[in-house]
């Protein structure tokens, strides 16, 4: 059976990372266009994101999407970022100022247009704003409905484009107020809007100490699941390190259970090779290949039996039909 490999897309941001590598003029910074090259460098890279605004602050939609053109390239979808305004700090859509939660939720408007813009349907929505750090900070009932009001807004403007919530425990807040799956899904099903749905980041559900598998199957039933960040991390923070560096078979088993559901749409890399000083086209192109080893494996699994052993919650046999496809060599060798 051939394996069927999704496409991929990266954070652009990503490509920044050690200018020295791509520097033509001796300048210490890339551009976005330096940075759409390398990004374009990468066997098997189809697809970016942009934030929003940052990456179309000096370059309109137009301009943003004859880049891309020219590179080769095309819009996954665009993702919020919400520290335009130091005011933001105090939160986004739950800010205390009503005029600064208005100009969170109309930013988020004017992301909208810009995505339509460049003939995209899909915003990423991280709000990590929007939460709390001490004791006595928010009054939480309030912040709650001050947050539904906001994303309802936001899904009510345009009902053809895709609103993903991506959660996350804290950071920059000590608190999210999204914080987890189930808080998440209980905040969709009161906006109860067609068009919203969830993205799952790896290294976000690890630390919300999730089983990424579980998760993604749980935003299956009970949402859509409009994005998956693949990265990894030890569980303390978003550390963003490469695909399957730490959670080989975590990452083995969030692949099966997307396939056994469906998922068809892109596989999204949201790592951080600036913080090992990484270059980033390697480490993207390391990326896709361990994306690819994995699906390769379970390509050699027998999936019907897999899913008996599971039925029958035979977990030793499970690992073992695991283990020989990841370690064929220690197969064929009697211990």
């Amino acid at each position: 059976m051939s394996v069927k490999y999704p496409a991929f897309a990266a954070r652009l941001n990503s490509f920044k990372t050690r200018p020295d590598v791509l520097r033509r003029d001796g300048a210490a910074q890339l551009t976005i266009a330096d940075q759409l090259e390398r990004a374009a460098s990468v066997e098997g890279l189809t697809q970016v994101d942009l934030n929003f605004p940052d990456h179309l602050q000096n370059a309109g939609p137009e301009q943003m999407s004859a880049l891309l053109n020219r590179y080769g390239l095309t819009l996954n979808g665009l993702a919020m970022r919400y520290y335009a305004d130091e005011a933001f700090a105090q939160g986004a859509f739950t800010n205390p100022n009503p005029a600064v939660r208005q100009k969170a939720i109309d930013l988020t408007k004017q992301g909208i247009d810009a995505l339509v813009a460049m003939g995209g349907d899909l915003m990423t929505i991280w709000l990590g704003q929007d939460g709390f750090d001490y004791p006595f900070h928010v009054d939480y009932a309030e912040i709650w409905e001050l947050e539904l009001a906001g994303v309802r807004e936001v899904v009510a403007y345009n009902p053809a484009v895709r609103i993903s919530i991506e959660y996350k425990p804290n950071e920059p807040r000590a608190f999210s107020l999204l914080a987890d799956l189930g808080t998440t899904l209980l905040a969709l099903r009161d906006i109860n809007a067609p068009n919203l749905g969830v993205t799952l980041d790896f290294a976000h559900v690890i630390y919300a100490d999730e089983m990424p598998a579980a998760s993604a199957g749980l935003i299956q039933r009970y949402s859509q699941l409009f994005g998956v960040h693949l990265n990894d991390g030890y569980g303390k923070r978003d550390d963003g390190l490469m695909v399957a560096s730490v959670h080989i078979l975590q990452t083995l088993e969030l692949l099966y259970v997307l396939q056994q559901t469906g998922y068809n749409q892109v596989i999204y890399f949201d790592t951080f090779p600036e913080a090992s000083g990484l270059d980033p086209v390697r480490e993207c192109t390391a990326n896709i290949r361990s994306v690819r080893r994995l699906l390769a494996l379970l390509d050699q699994i027998n999936l019907d039996e897999m899913r008996t052993i599971l039925h029958q919650q035979d977990v030793i046999r499970a690992h073992e039909m695991v283990h020989d496809v990841l370690f064929p060599a220690i197969r064929q060798t009697e211990i």
